[in-house]
């Protein structure tokens, strides 16, 4: 048992086991001061309230662990609720030709972006791959995500996107890290086949192989994914796609009105999506059939930074209603594994608060990923995952842009402590 006291602020996000928090939820997050909380040995939350209270509850109980949260904050452990994190080959000398001009699209045509990555991830080894994206999860982890959605999509063939769903599947046993595993197969047409062909390919052999590696226990896979974009799949072989994933019991979370408005919001909301990420160029209409349906916005300020895209209509999707998660689309295109900095970029480029932007980093991508029943909040009967932050206010997580390595103390996964920062006992964090 763990046992947290004394925190000066407790931040459960929720407190009436909300699946999702809209604008006006967001707006008033559920905060208690001078508050304690207690995981039990099934790594759940036992009981969450005032340190004085706490304290006479459980005076006759042993704990394996106290810790002394004075003067610190206690939130839940971030949701990255949309990542490319299994990979090979570097794309730095990309960033250069970004950064002279060139568009995601020319470089994409000239043999670069998705294809580069593609032809590095076929050659990897599944070891290779697997010590990467290890070592990747880990830096997630001290940057405070402890749930994090990942997709294959750099093999483009059956072999290899299976190879980095083994890969995913690995870490899923062997790592701390909370995983839901997305089949992205359909992240770009591979070279030398149409994309009809390619969806063909998808529907014919891809999803007939993992139906049948979840049966037999092998693979487990949440989520589909398809890029459904000018160039690469219409809306028409997105729909058989997904559909064809949601019939073999996948959620449907998948890429839409990225560069060109596609229709792919009003798609998703008529598929009974969990999930869209991107959204640049969401139409009005999409907006609100997302909101009808409670589809949730995975929106990713790093992309359109890195790509000097226009921001998704954060203000507009809240207004309208729509559920708006965060994600760090974290990949060799837009390389940030951290959330605290894709709140900060939240909250200053697509003019979130930051009540809205920790409710979209928690609850909301919890939601996303269709586990906000366990993750997203700290509630009685929720997995045991979270933050202690050496700070006596919370919103320093998002304040301190690219502050979270001395700021972060604790990360604790099912009242495990994983991760202890040594930082934080001589620095103080202002």
């Amino acid at each position: 048992r763990l046992l947290l006291e004394n925190a000066e602020q407790l931040v459960l996000v929720c407190g009436r086991r909300e699946p999702y928090l809209r604008r006006e939820g967001a707006a008033g997050l559920a905060v208690l001061r001078g508050a304690s909380l207690v995981v039990g040995l099934d790594g759940c939350i036992k009981a969450v309230g005032q340190a004085d209270v706490i304290r006479n509850q459980f005076s006759e109980a042993t704990f394996e662990r106290i810790i002394d949260c004075s003067g610190k904050c206690v939130l839940p452990g971030l949701v990255d609720a949309h990542t490319h994190p299994v990979w090979a080959g570097d794309r730095v000398h990309e960033f250069a030709m970004k950064l002279a001009g060139a568009s995601y699209m020319e470089i994409h045509q000239a043999g670069g972006g998705i294809h580069f990555t593609v032809e590095h991830t076929r050659k990897a080894t599944e070891d290779e791959l697997f010590t990467t994206f290890q070592h990747r999860l880990e830096r997630m982890l001290r940057a405070g995500s402890t749930l994090v959605e990942c997709k294959s999509g750099y093999g483009l063939n059956l072999e290899t996107e299976l190879k980095m769903l083994r890969v995913i599947e690995r870490a899923k046993k062997s790592m701390d890290i909370g995983i839901s595993s997305t089949y992205c197969g359909a992240h770009a047409v591979p070279k030398g086949k149409t994309a009809t062909e390619a969806t063909d390919d998808i529907i014919n052999n891809h999803l007939p192989k993992l139906k049948e590696l979840k049966l037999s226990g092998e693979i487990h896979v949440n989520n589909i994914d398809v890029f459904c974009e000018k160039g690469v799949f219409d809306l028409e072989s997105t729909r058989r796609i997904l559909q064809a994933g949601k019939d073999i019991g996948l959620q449907i979370n998948f890429h839409g009105d990225e560069l060109h408005p596609m229709k792919s919001a009003e798609l998703g909301a008529e598929l009974g999506a969990r999930a869209i990420s991107h959204l640049e160029e969401v139409s009005d209409e999409g907006i609100v059939a997302m909101a009808r349906a409670k589809c949730a916005a995975v929106l990713l300020p790093t992309t359109a930074y890195m790509l000097r895209l226009k921001q998704p209509q954060a203000r507009k999707m809240l207004e309208e209603g729509v559920i708006v998660a965060l994600g760090s689309d974290f990949n060799p295109n837009a390389y940030c594994f951290s959330m605290p900095m894709v709140m900060h970029l939240a909250c200053v480029n697509m003019k979130m608060s930051m009540n809205e932007a920790l409710a979209a980093a928690t609850i909301n991508a919890a939601y996303a990923l269709g586990k906000s029943d366990t993750h997203g909040s700290l509630e009685v009967g929720k997995q045991g995952d979270l933050l202690i932050i050496n700070s006596s206010r919370w919103e320093h997580l998002i304040y301190q842009f690219g502050g979270h390595e001395a700021l972060i103390n604790y990360v604790i996964v099912k009242g495990k402590v994983i991760y202890e920062n040594e930082r934080c006992k001589t620095m103080s964090s202002y």
